[in-house]
């Protein structure tokens, strides 16, 4: 198996990573958030790794944050390195280093450095419009994803959602990832040492940010629908009720419809859905109204009985 790993992760966007690392190495020990409280219910669920993790039978250590006794037993499984896919805490410096690890620890980070350091680099970058999308495999340091990098590899954006993008760039990762460790154990890395003037943060996404605004243009509020999730959904009112957008697309300026759409209104036209907004229309394709089911939106529109002016959730 070669190198020993110690793998620490959180979501379900680490688990093609552990996934990966479980197949080509020695994953020594699991580290992963505790089972957190979600859904209705209130129920304590696990994380993805950590479920992930007992599939594989792996050893699990759960952990809010990393102290001397989770250092004693991240020392004691004896890693040659230490990875990390959104883990969810700040690491101390004694895992920054080698003390711990001879090869010290390394990162998916799902941008491409040094673009978008920070906790929210896939949907800040669907919200900025950028062309291409990533995953960057980088040393971690003291400083926050400003360590050098070793692997890049991107996608096209296109007109991909947040989630889909989050998928495709986790399996991205967990291919970089392997072969960064292969290379590690080689030597056969290169570097990147980060350009700090090209350095921008990727800060979390607030709830208020994805609503959508009617005195916006339409492709501001078609980035927010992209960018969503489940956790900051891309929403607006008509009537008294809420709803939440989940695709949309562009209308054409040439589109009759769109010409005579002001912003804030709502129109049902043979079985389309057009928001107005600043500077032109969006089509709705699929929405969820508040406490029904997902659904396209021309079978949603069939209940909605007169067409009405949208404005802000």
């Amino acid at each position: 198996m070669g190198l020993r790993v110690v793998f620490m992760g959180t979501p379900a966007f680490a688990v093609p990573s552990l996934v990966a690392l479980d197949k080509a190495f020695d994953v020594s020990l699991v580290v992963t958030r505790p089972d957190a409280v979600r859904g209705r219910g209130h129920a304590l669920v696990p994380s993805a790794v950590k479920s992930c993790a007992k599939e594989l039978g792996l050893p699990v250590l759960e952990a809010k944050k990393i102290g001397p006794s989770q250092l004693e037993a991240i020392r004691g499984a004896a890693p040659d390195v230490v990875a990390v896919a959104a883990f969810g805490a700040i690491l101390p410096d004694e895992l920054v280093g080698t003390g711990i690890a001879r090869f010290g620890s390394v990162n998916v980070h799902g941008s491409l450095l040094p673009r978008w350091r920070g906790a929210a680099p896939i949907q800040r970058a669907i919200l900025a419009g950028d062309t291409r999308l990533g995953i960057s495999i980088m040393r971690v340091v003291h400083d926050l994803d400003a360590g050098p990098w070793c692997r890049q590899a991107s996608i096209e954006a296109g007109s991909l959602g947040a989630e889909e993008v989050m998928t495709r760039l986790a399996d991205l990762g967990a291919q970089e990832l392997v072969a960064a460790l292969k290379g590690l154990s080689s030597g056969a890395l290169v570097w990147h040492e980060q350009d700090e003037a090209y350095a921008s943060y990727a800060k979390k996404i607030e709830k208020s940010e994805m609503l959508l605004r009617t005195k916006e243009p339409a492709l501001m509020n078609l980035r927010r629908i992209r960018a969503a999730t489940d956790a900051a959904p891309a929403r607006f009112i008509i009537g008294k009720h809420g709803v939440r957008a989940l695709s949309a697309q562009l209308v054409p300026p040439e589109d009759a419809a769109a010409k005579a759409l002001a912003a804030g209104q709502l129109l049902f036209e043979r079985g389309r859905v057009l928001l107005g907004c600043d500077d032109g229309a969006l089509e709705l394709l699929s929405v969820k109204p508040d406490g029904k089911r997902a659904m396209s939106a021309s079978a949603w529109a069939t209940g909605v009985h007169s067409a009405l002016n949208w404005r802000e959730a």
